[in-house]
């Protein structure tokens, strides 16, 4: 564990492992019955692998509302009535270990290793006040917005200038009259179990509790050939060595069954399903790469991954609210279509369910974008992404959601509040939170996103998955009106390293994006300082960008320390978020239905447009800065997010004021990157201690270096590996 007084020997400050986040409410596991043996237990350095019979299985419960958008009252996480507030940090203590459930200690670093970091080694953290690790629960600044009738250019400038500083040093949280909007996970949730001709069909999280041969038979016969009686010592010598024939196939099979990654029993599985049973496989479905593989050699069907996937967002989603609509018959559907393809075997997706952020075009469905405003059209053709999507065998099994308009930096609508998977007080980010609930909690293992302030990589750090930006003109964009000026980009959320390189291969049309070969020496820098100039960063996640920066080091990259010129990008970056929202809302079909606090952006961002303060220029003088400086760095390293996500509650009922200050004082890393439409991407690096959820270290390149960025992450993994899901 790690001590806050000890430093480690190349002066990067670590951040704790997963073994060191608080404690969670223990999987109840079933007992075992009288007269048998338990179950073996998980071997927790095995992958995860789920227990497949042939297809053509019958379906499992069909999600709640099949098909269908969710409703506006919801059961979510916001009512005290259903879910009384905890503001424990969920225990996992009792949780199986997952085979990436280990943060190897900064000490693996090689010998030597720590000298490559040359001038890191006399740096400290940006900010080690105490003050930081708190959870400030002030009740966030509810200033009304100015009148924009009364509100000219100039004005327009002083109302943001005085946002922008009022971002730096307030903090918008929950008052004590909301608290029943962070809650625990509902204790109902359960992990559902789709049967099958053949036996029990299981997600990656249940393990089979079958032993094969001599075992199921002394399971069923309650010990048979141990006990002795009086027919003297020849028996009893025979008794005793059928006993050890017993428990050293005991052994055996214990030792197979521990091939078995997962977190509850499968108590309804049969004694007499077996690992042996003719048609049976166990196979590997942990990975987006791993089902494809699975599907193109004939082992599983398109049908069972998207069954498996609907049963678990049946099981999850209730009060989670990732997703906005689940297409339970039409995914079949097109799973059934995916197993007909004359090119099945070639696929890069094959058979995987994958989730698609609810503002980008899917065939038959209305794209809302968290709006009410919109109107019910439904899209006749699917966006380029989906469609390329679709083209490489993948199934859209539901929508997720997404905050108005995709302008904020936490995720919740009239429909619910979507919770972050770890700890579910807390958000899951934005404006992607929905696709970084899903797969951080397991749901599917990749999902869409895209990113205009850092709407990706935000919801990828706040659920601990990989969030990929890719840089302008990679991946088809077409979103909104005119995907918010250039700055907005279609990318990724995986579970892993290798999941989110094969998807946005897929996206890009770039086969090559997914090769994860290790990258020559490159020059790192790491940039920690708060890029506002009152703004603070809380000390874990400083410590989250050393910790990747270390790795790298030992890995062999040099890296030093460095300061990026942040210099005028807060003011263009506030002028374009305000513009980018009064262009969307423009074309809306329904403006009277807009939420107050986007009713207020709007306004103020009408006001920016007529100001004449936008100006390419403004642009390309922040662009021209980070050339030069990168002209030093092949990479620079930042963290993700300057503090925890923001709690778990309806912003859509706050004021303006509070959900800027809200978004400014949690994300100010990531924004930049969107203005000029450089990559970047975030990876996992630990947990917070104090929140339970994990912190992030961001990646970033000039134009062209998405592949770089992805074989440094790759490296990165592999060093540091991270529990993929909070399940």
């Amino acid at each position: 564990m790690y001590n806050e007084g000890t430093a480690l020997a190349d002066g990067i400050s670590p951040v704790e492992t997963d073994s060191d986040r608080p404690d969670a409410t223990p999987t109840h596991r079933q007992a075992p019955t009288p007269g048998r043996d338990p179950a073996p237990a998980p071997d927790p350095t095995t992958p995860a692998t789920t227990e497949h019979t042939t297809p053509n299985r019958s379906a499992p419960p069909s999600p709640a509302t099949p098909g269908q958008e969710k409703p506006v009252a919801a059961n979510n996480p916001a009512d005290e009535a259903d879910h009384p507030a905890s503001d424990a940090v969920p225990d996992r203590s009792a949780e199986p270990a997952h085979p990436h459930d280990t943060n190897p200690p900064d000490d693996r670093i090689p010998p030597g290793g720590e000298t490559a970091v040359g001038p890191l080694l006399s740096t400290a953290p940006t900010a080690t006040d105490s003050d930081h690790e708190a959870i400030d629960e002030s009740e966030p600044p509810e200033a009304a917005a100015p009148s924009p009738e009364s509100t000219g250019g100039t004005g327009t400038t002083a109302v943001l200038g005085e946002a922008a500083t009022t971002a730096d040093t307030t903090e918008a949280t929950a008052d004590a009259g909301d608290t029943s909007e962070n809650t625990a996970a509902d204790a109902g949730t359960t992990h559902a179990h789709a049967t099958t001709a053949t036996g029990t069909m299981r997600t990656e999280d249940e393990p089979s509790t079958a032993g094969t041969g001599s075992h199921a038979a002394r399971t069923q016969g309650g010990g048979a050939g141990t006990s002795r009686d009086d027919r003297g010592d020849a028996e009893a010598a025979r008794a005793d060595a059928t006993r050890k024939a017993d428990a050293n196939q005991t052994d055996a099979d214990r030792t197979d069954a521990n091939q078995t990654d997962a977190s509850t029993t499968a108590a309804a599985t049969s004694t007499s399903t077996s690992t042996s049973t003719p048609g049976t496989a166990r196979v590997d479905t942990s990975t987006a790469g791993a089902m494809a593989a699975a599907v193109r050699d004939g082992v599983l069907s398109p049908l069972q991954l998207v069954d498996e996937a609907l049963a678990r967002i049946h099981a999850r989603d209730r009060n989670m609210n990732a997703f906005s609509m689940v297409r339970a018959e039409a995914a079949r559907a097109e799973a059934r279509s995916v197993t007909e393809r004359p090119d099945l075997d070639v696929l890069p997706l094959a058979g995987v369910p994958v989730a698609v952020k609810n503002n980008v075009d899917v065939a038959g469905e209305v794209t809302r974008a968290g709006s009410l405003a919109g109107g019910d059209r439904v899209a006749e053709a699917d966006h380029p992404v989906v469609r390329r999507l679709r083209s490489a065998g993948a199934v859209v099994v539901g929508l997720t959601a997404v905050p108005e308009f995709g302008l904020w930096g936490a995720t919740d609508s009239p429909a619910g509040v979507t919770c972050n998977p770890w700890n579910p007080k807390f958000s899951s980010g934005g404006s992607s939170g929905g696709s970084g609930a899903a797969v951080g909690s397991g749901m599917v293992a990749v999902a869409h996103g895209n990113d205009g302030l850092g709407s990706v990589r935000i919801p990828a750090a706040c659920c601990g998955v990989v969030g990929v930006k890719p840089g302008r003109g990679l991946v088809p964009a077409e979103i909104g009106v005119d995907s918010w000026g250039g700055m907005t980009e279609n990318g990724v959320l995986a579970t892993t390293v290798a999941d989110a390189a094969l998807m946005l291969s897929v996206l890009a049309d770039r086969p090559d994006l997914a090769d994860l070969e290790p990258p020559q020496s490159l020059r790192i820098g790491l940039a920690t300082a708060a890029p506002l100039p009152l703004g603070r960063v809380d000390r874990h996640w400083d410590a989250a960008a050393r910790k990747a920066a270390s790795a790298a080091a030992a890995a062999g990259h040099h890296v030093e320390s460095a300061e990026l010129p942040y210099q005028g990008a807060t003011f263009a970056l506030m002028l374009r978020w305000l513009a980018n929202a009064a262009r969307e809302a423009a074309s809306v079909a329904h403006p009277d239905r807009l939420q107050p606090r986007t009713r207020t952006h709007v306004a103020l961002g009408r006001l920016a447009l007529r100001s004449g303060l936008l100006r390419p220029a403004q642009v390309d003088r922040i662009e021209a800065r980070l050339l030069d400086h990168f002209e030093r760095y092949d990479v620079v390293i930042t963290p993700t997010l300057a503090t925890a996500p923001p709690r778990a509650r309806r912003w859509h009922r706050l004021p303006w004021l509070a959900n800027v200050v809200a978004n400014v004082r949690y994300s100010p890393f990531t924004p930049l990157w969107n203005l000029v439409g450089w990559p970047a991407l975030s990876i996992p690096m630990g947990i917070h201690p104090r929140t339970g959820t994990p912190v992030a270290a961001q990646l970033i390149g000039q134009p062209g270096s998405e592949a770089t960025l992805l074989r440094l992450a790759g490296q990165l993994e592999s060093a540091h590996p991270w529990r993929r899901t909070a399940r």
